[in-house]
């Protein structure tokens, strides 16, 4: 096996922006995904949530990329009620279509009947159906539950808001909470099914995000630097925990503070807890730290690829960004400080605390035009002291290393979107047009 440290989306193409719904785009089919490799060996594989991994083509769908069932939607930020999803169109022309889906891989079919359930709620009781109706069987099995849930649109019922009205006075504010209320009692509904399946004993449940809290949508990362879509720490660092039974006594109720990547949960699950070989033909990103997280070792990964995005955000007459972490110091390039859509209320690299904490937002001092940071994040997790200037050396070392990650990506995939694919041309529901 050769392991790299963590290259995926340089590796993949789609190191620069998430799969909107009307691009001819998905994860690149000659990528295996944990869930074919547990199926392999002997898992029913599940998925409960959302896919967002393109869905252009069939073979782009989940049934088809190692989920023997599927419930969910195909894109990201539809509503939690309708599950209708708006896009422009580059002709000016606007779609919208529903995205909840019931899928196997014998038939593709609309979930209609999920209109007007709350999504978590609806996510939830899906999940527990799929473990009542796997309590009898002898194959073991991978669930993978992902909730909409705390992504925008912000939308929650009223009864989940009430515990918090005397305390939040910010409506979009209050309405996150009651989303987080929410996610809390499905997280426990799951796992309560778990026990009175019988499985509760033999599971390991793994609790992860995908990044940082989105600041123009009520979230915050306090006292962590930067927002959703910024490589600041309050960007890309995760909340996370694992619960299970098998989880040595010493360790439970613990913090670790070993460097976990979201790639290497596919060799940890895959060879650390189901046993199996991995016998690849490509590189494996990700690095196996389940010992680690069982014995609070140190991770065995030193080094961390953020991204490298050649692409702007921002501006076509910029530069694009990059973030790379090796040991304690980070590096960042890239306009990091500018507006982008979406947040012109918001500069991307300050420090916002929560609304209802009374606390003032401190904004940078840096220039706003400045392209190079280095922090040393251990003594800085904050991110307040750029040492750029003051460790050219550091900069330089790190630079060649991230020069020598640019060699190895390919060029981002990102096209426009197709006109194709607008749900008007296929009864209203969102799918594969290709």
């Amino acid at each position: 096996m050769k392991v790299s440290q963590n290259l995926a989306q340089i590796r993949y193409g789609l190191q620069h922006h998430v799969i909107t719904p009307a691009r001819p785009s998905c994860l690149p089919s000659d990528e295996v995904t944990l869930a074919e490799e547990l199926q392999d060996v002997g898992y029913s594989t599940h998925a409960v949530g959302k896919w967002h991994l393109g869905f252009y083509k069939d073979e782009c769908l989940p049934t088809n990329r190692g989920f023997k069932t599927f419930f969910g939607t195909y894109a990201s930020s539809v509503d939690h009620f309708t599950y209708m999803k708006n896009v422009s169109f580059p002709n000016n022309e606007t779609g919208s279509g529903f995205d909840l889906h019931n899928d196997t891989r014998l038939s593709l079919d609309p979930a209609w009947d999920g209109i007007g359930h709350y999504s978590t709620e609806l996510l939830t009781r899906e999940a527990q159906d799929v473990i009542r109706r796997h309590a009898k069987s002898e194959k073991p099995i991978f669930l993978y539950l992902s909730y909409l849930a705390v992504h925008s649109p912000i939308q929650a019922p009223d009864y989940y808001k009430e515990p918090y009205k005397d305390r939040i006075a910010d409506e979009e504010r209050l309405t996150l909470a009651g989303m987080i209320n929410c996610l809390d009692e499905g997280v426990r509904n799951v796992t309560n099914t778990l026990k009175e399946a019988g499985l509760y004993d033999n599971t390991v449940i793994v609790f992860s995000t995908d990044n940082g809290g989105s600041v123009k949508d009520s979230g915050n990362n306090w006292p962590f630097r930067g927002s959703k879509n910024t490589l600041y720490e309050g960007g890309v660092r995760g909340v996370g925990f694992i619960h299970s039974p098998l989880l040595p006594d010493q360790i439970k109720g613990t913090t670790s503070h070993a460097w976990i990547h979201v790639t290497d949960w596919f060799p940890t699950i895959l060879s650390g807890l189901a046993g199996a070989n991995i016998n690849m033909t490509k590189p494996i990103d990700g690095i196996d730290v389940w010992k680690a997280i069982i014995s609070n070792w140190t991770s065995p990964r030193k080094e961390l690829l953020h991204n490298i995005d050649p692409i702007s955000y921002l501006e076509p007459d910029l530069t694009g960004r990059a973030a790379l972490r090796v040991g304690d110091w980070k590096l960042l390039l890239g306009n990091l400080c500018r507006f982008r859509q979406g947040y012109e209320n918001f500069e991307l690299c300050a420090w916002y605390p929560p609304l209802e904490s009374n606390i003032t937002s401190i904004k940078p001092k840096e220039p706003r035009f400045k392209k190079t940071w280095l922090f040393n994040i251990a003594r800085d997790p904050l991110e307040r002291h750029d040492l750029a200037i003051r460790r050219p050396g550091i900069v330089k070392r790190m630079m060649k290393r991230l020069r020598a990650y640019n060699a190895t990506a390919v060029p981002p995939w990102y096209p426009p979107a197709d006109p194709n694919s607008n749900p008007e041309y296929h009864d209203g529901v969102w799918g594969p047009w290709e």
